[in-house]
């Protein structure tokens, strides 16, 4: 089946968060298969939650699970993580092939994904080599880098995208750590003995400064458009 062109329904790109892989052809058919079945947008954005959830389960269960079965809820953290985010990006091309879109679309593309992010990080935090302070302030932080990009939007500024540790970026790196305890050498992947933290701990901290300095250049670039908007 060809995909339907989405140019006609497609919101201004500055209005999307920039991704190139919507123009891959294989996730340019599913969404079109998806839009012929009628399946809802908002359907999959809750299903991001699902995947989300599942993806906090397999982390928090590391700490519990011995054997190959760590290593099988790291490596389906990984996937589920990878999931979560092909939801959240199916959404809005379903709503595009399907001529759907709804007028609380916006609520459900982004209400789950802060949803979805607070339960990957916060369940991190408890994952072997995890620190549970650092997932609790990790989730803050993705919370308040989103609330900017939100902020900007509802102030005149358009939406501010700008990294390093966008959603897609922090969930890259989640996905990294999660594949990496799930197949590297126990050997490979110490932990401090007073603190516990390991690779998912440093991955969170990772999460924690990037954030910092994503936040930091969205506060500048809303301020420097809102200033050349009076100007003007």
């Amino acid at each position: 089946m060809e995909t339907p062109a989405l140019s006609s329904q497609e919101p201004p790109s500055a209005n999307r968060r920039p991704l190139h892989s919507r123009e891959y052809q294989l996730f340019q058919r599913m969404a079109a298969r998806l839009a012929e079945y009628r399946v809802s947008p908002n359907v999959i954005s809750v299903a991001s939650v699902g995947f989300a959830v599942g993806a906090a389960a397999l982390l928090a269960a590391t700490a519990e699970a011995d054997g190959l079965w760590v290593r099988a809820c790291w490596i389906g953290a990984a996937g589920m993580i990878q999931l979560r985010l092909l939801a959240n990006m199916l959404d809005g091309m379903v709503a595009m092939a399907g001529q759907r879109a709804s007028p609380i679309g916006e609520l459900y593309n982004d209400v789950p994904d802060r949803v979805s992010d607070s339960a990957i990080l916060i369940a991190g935090g408890y994952a072997i080599g995890g620190v549970p302070a650092l997932g609790y302030l990790a989730a803050t932080i993705a919370l308040f880098v989103a609330y900017l990009r939100a902020m900007g939007a509802a102030a005149g500024a358009g939406q501010v995208f700008a990294g390093p540790m966008a959603k897609p970026q922090r969930m890259f790196l989640l996905t990294l750590a999660s594949a990496y305890c799930g197949l590297a050498p126990a050997d490979w992947q110490p932990i401090h003995a007073s603190s516990g933290l390991g690779v998912w701990g440093a991955a969170l901290a990772a999460v924690i400064v990037g954030g910092l300095i994503t936040a930091c250049r969205r506060l500048l670039i809303i301020s420097t458009r809102l200033r050349n908007r009076q100007s003007s």
